[in-house]
């Protein structure tokens, strides 16, 4: 792509995205305090993260039964309190125990 075509895409992104983020920052003032929008507030983060990370967790593995299984143990290992690091290894093994039961099938 030409960077005479480029360019003018590229700033008008950057002020769309600036105005999205400074837009509240200008309008609210005041601090907060209704406690339902707070609390809503409060989830969006996880909510978006959620929502980005899980079909990319079933499309990551030659077969979903080995995607959808993974994460069942890591939920299983998340809800015991395990680390982060004892949750990745144990998802991974068990995709890699699936992928291999499933390539003698």
């Amino acid at each position: 792509m030409d960077y005479k075509v480029f360019l003018p895409y590229l700033l008008v992104m950057a002020v769309v995205t600036y105005l999205i983020r400074v837009i509240p920052l200008v309008l609210m003032k005041k601090k907060i305090t209704n406690r339902f929008f707070r609390s809503f507030l409060y989830y969006v983060p996880y909510t978006v993260l959620s929502a980005m990370t899980f079909p990319a967790i079933l499309y990551a593995t030659d077969h979903m039964v080995s995607a959808a299984a993974a994460f069942v143990v890591a939920i299983i290992l998340a809800i015991y309190d395990r680390s982060l690091i004892v949750v990745a290894v144990g998802a991974c093994s068990c995709v890699f125990l699936v992928e291999m039961a499933l390539s003698f099938l």
